[in-house]
C-alpha cells in the first residue's frame, strides 16, 4: 500500500478509534483503490481521500415519545449527510437497538459509492435511531415516527437529502414519517422520502427492488464465468424484504432455495422454502422463522448458538447474506468453501467481515460486493424519485425492466474496472474502483469544498 493510502488510514484510525464498523468500511475500499491512486499523485496535495471520507455532515438528536402505558422515552437519532458530490443526499434510515453512530457512518460511506455505481445522480447518507420496533404497537411507532420527523425535516427536502427505509423501517413507518413531513411543510414534496406507497407517490417493484436487483447482478456475475442460476441450490440469510424478493427471483431463474432465517436460527427445507408462508410469517403475522415447520413438519429448525449463523453451514452453490453487517465470519466462510459454494451475493450492507472476503476469494469463490449487487433498492428509490417530479407513474414491468438495465451496467462497470487494474474476477475490488473513479473526477471538478 502506498505511503499515502497508509498515512490516510492511520489518521482515520486516530480520528476515529472507537468506530470499528465505519473504519472497517474505510480500509475495505481503500485497501482495494491503490492502483488508481498510484496513477494520480495530485490527489494527495488536494487531500481528495481525507475529503472523500470524512462526512460533510453529521447530525444527532434526542427522540423523545410517549409509549401506551403513558411514559416518556428517550431515543436517539442521526443523520449522517456524507456525500453530494453527484446529486442530493440519498440513503435509507434503520431503526434498530444496535444503530450508533460508527454504524451510521459505515452505512454512509458504503452508499456514496453504491449510488455512484448505479450512474445516476444521487449522493450518499444514512441515518436512523436505537428505536426498536420490534413489540412495539402501531401507535407507539406512530409516535416515534412523528417525534423523529419533527427534528429530521429540518435537514431533508427532495433536492436536498431524500431519506428511505432500511432495517426496521418500512411502508408503515415511510408512511407515518412522511405524513408528520407534510403536516409540518404544509406542502406535499412528493419526492422527500422513497419506499412509499403506491397510493401515495411510491413506485411499483420497490419493495422487490433490492431482492430482485441481487439476483440480477449475481445473474450477470455467473454469466461471465459461463455458468447459471438454473439448477442451483441457494441460501439466504435474513427472513425480510431482500430476503424474500431474492428468494422469489432466484426460483424465477431455476434455482432452489433451500434455507432462510432470522436472528434466532434458521429453517433447512431440502424440497425448497415455500416462499408464501414465509412471507406470511414475516409480513402479516410477524411471527419467528420457526412457526415454518408447524406447516412443513418435514423441514428442520436449526436454533443459532453463537455469533455464526447455522445457515452457513448448510451445503449450498449460492449463499445470499441478506441479513445485516458483519454476520457472514472467517468461520462461517470457511465452512461455506468446505461444502463447495461457489458465489456469495451481499444483499445486505458489508455482511461479510473483510477475513470471510479474503478467504472466499483466495479460495476462488465468486464475491457479489454488497455496493454493487444491493444497489437495486437506492436505483428504484431513484426511478420513484423522478416518477414523483414528472407527476407520472411507470408500470412494474417498466421499473422492473429499467432496474434490470441499471444491474447489468453496475457489473459491467464492477468487470471493465477490475479487469483494467489487474484484480478479474475480483468484483469487490472493481465495485470500489469503478465508483471511487466517478467520485474523483467529480471531487476534483468542485474545487475543495
Amino acid at each position: 500500500m502506498s505511503l499515502y493510502l497508509e498515512n490516510v488510514i492511520e489518521t482515520a484510525k486516530r480520528k476515529n478509534s472507537n468506530e470499528p464498523e465505519y473504519l472497517q468500511a474505510v480500509e475495505e475500499v481503500l485497501a482495494t483503490i491503490k492502483p488508481v491512486v498510484d496513477n494520480h499523485p495530485e490527489y494527495e496535495k488536494i487531500a481528495l481521500l481525507e475529503r472523500m471520507i470524512e462526512p460533510e455532515r453529521i447530525v444527532s438528536f434526542r427522540v423523545p415519545w410517549v409509549n401506551d402505558e403513558g411514559n416518556v422515552v428517550v431515543n436517539r437519532g442521526y443523520r449522517v449527510q456524507f456525500s453530494s458530490l453527484i446529486g442530493p443526499y440519498k440513503g435509507g434510515l434503520r431503526f434498530h437497538p444496535s444503530v450508533n453512530q460508527s454504524i451510521m457512518k459505515f452505512l454512509g460511506f458504503e452508499q456514496i459509492f453504491k449510488n455512484a455505481l448505479t450512474g445516476l445522480p444521487i449522493g450518499g447518507a444514512k441515518g436512523g435511531s436505537d428505536f426498536d420496533p420490534k413489540g412495539k404497537s402501531d401507535n407507539e411507532i406512530m409516535r416515534f415516527c412523528q417525534s423523529f420527523m419533527t427534528e429530521l425535516y429540518r435537514h431533508i427536502g427532495q433536492d436536498v437529502d431524500v431519506p428511505a427505509g432500511d432495517i426496521g423501517v418500512g411502508g408503515r413507518e415511510v408512511g407515518y414519517l412522511f405524513g408528520q413531513y407534510k403536516r409540518i411543510k404544509n406542502a406535499y414534496e412528493g419526492g422527500v422520502l422513497t419506499g412509499k406507497d403506491v397510493c401515495y407517490g411510491g413506485s411499483l417493484a420497490r419493495t422487490e427492488a433490492t431482492g430482485y436487483g441481487l439476483i440480477f447482478f449475481m445473474r450477470e456475475m455467473l454469466k461471465a464465468h459461463n455458468n447459471s442460476l438454473e439448477g442451483k441450490t441457494v441460501t439466504i440469510s435474513g427472513s425480510g424484504n431482500v430476503a424474500i424478493y431474492a428468494c422469489q427471483k432466484a426460483y424465477a431463474y431455476g434455482a432452489k432455495v433451500v434455507a432462510m432465517s432470522d436472528s434466532n436460527g434458521c429453517i433447512y427445507d431440502e424440497n425448497g422454502i415455500d416462499l408464501e408462508l414465509i412471507k406470511r410469517i414475516k409480513e402479516v403475522e410477524r411471527g419467528r422463522i420457526s412457526e415454518y415447520t408447524k406447516t412443513h413438519p418435514n423441514a428442520q429448525y436449526i436454533e443459532r448458538t453463537d455469533e455464526d449463523s447455522p445457515v452457513w453451514k448448510i451445503k449450498t452453490d449460492i449463499a445470499l447474506p441478506c441479513a445485516t453487517q458483519n454476520e457472514l465470519t472467517l468461520n462461517s466462510a470457511k465452512a461455506l468453501v468446505e461444502n463447495g459454494v461457489i458465489a456469495v451475493g451481499e444483499g445486505a450492507n458489508m455482511p461479510c467481515t473483510i477475513e470471510a472476503t479474503n478467504y472466499l476469494l483466495e479460495h476462488g469463490v465468486l464475491v457479489a460486493p454488497a455496493k454493487a449487487a444491493n444497489a437495486g433498492g437506492v436505483a428504484t428509490s431513484a426511478i420513484e424519485m423522478s416518477q414523483n417530479s414528472m407527476r407520472y407513474y411507470y408500470t412494474f414491468e417498466e421499473v422492473e425492466e429499467k432496474l434490470d438495465r441499471i444491474m447489468v451496467n453496475i457489473f459491467n462497470a464492477c468487470k471493465e474496472a477490475s479487469d483494467t487494474y489487474g484484480c478479474c474476477g475480483n468484483y469487490v475490488a472493481g465495485a470500489n474502483i469503478a465508483a471511487f473513479r466517478k467520485l474523483a473526477k467529480a471531487m476534483k471538478a468542485q474545487g475543495v469544498v
